[in-house]
């Protein structure tokens, strides 16, 4: 079986350089792009859905759910890392850097906290592709996916753990260890969706 992991799309944040809240919508663009996403994905014998409780996550989940009829669970261990008080800050307003690998956001998730939700999220994905018949699809958030692939996935020979994730992309990992990449943050699916719109987008 195949995990295939993915990135919400484009949210009104992204567009506008914000540190996102949690209910942060799809864009117009990242609407599309869940769209787009899930014709691209509809015969690639998804069964089951495990997406971030966030509304950016869960909107972009809703038209793979449609196209496949796969089961959905959202689970809040793959909600993006918290960024506390700081949630609804233009970047461009703080001044420093926000992804420093000592800096704790006020109220927010420190490295350390956020890796080991994560750790506890990748569990909670291998239990669930042990327990199906088909494919796996996870729906969650650029650091997420940063996080994921550096700690637990075995990328392609010569590749690095890309530093952006980008908005609804797909990264394909064999569904048992060691969980080999053979598809690494694509968007090739997305082309000719406002591409230069895309590129503008925040980290997370």
């Amino acid at each position: 079986m195949l995990i295939y992991l993915i990135r919400h799309g484009e949210t009104l944040g992204n567009a506008g350089r914000i540190v996102q809240r949690p209910d942060s919508p799809l864009s117009p663009l990242g609407i599309a792009q869940a769209e787009r996403l899930a014709r691209q994905l509809e015969a690639k014998g998804i069964t089951r859905i495990v997406s971030s409780d966030l509304a950016r996550a869960a909107m972009t989940s809703a038209p793979l759910q449609r196209v496949t009829g796969a089961s959905l669970m959202l689970h809040p261990l793959l909600q993006e890392r918290s960024f506390g008080d700081l949630r609804g800050t233009p970047y461009a307003d703080l001044g420093f850097d926000l992804f420093a690998p000592a800096y704790v956001p006020p109220n927010g998730e420190s490295w350390d906290v956020f890796h080991q939700r994560v750790d506890c999220a990748w569990t909670l994905l291998r239990d669930v592709a042990a327990t199906i018949e088909g494919n796996l699809a996870v729906v969650t958030h650029g650091l997420v996916c940063r996080s994921l692939a550096a700690r637990h996935l075995s990328l392609p020979a010569g590749a690095e753990v890309p530093a952006r994730w980008e908005n609804a992309s797909v990264t394909i990992a064999e569904g048992r260890a060691p969980w080999r990449v053979s598809l690494l943050n694509s968007t090739a699916h997305l082309d000719g969706l406002a591409d230069d719109a895309r590129d503008n987008g925040s980290p997370v």
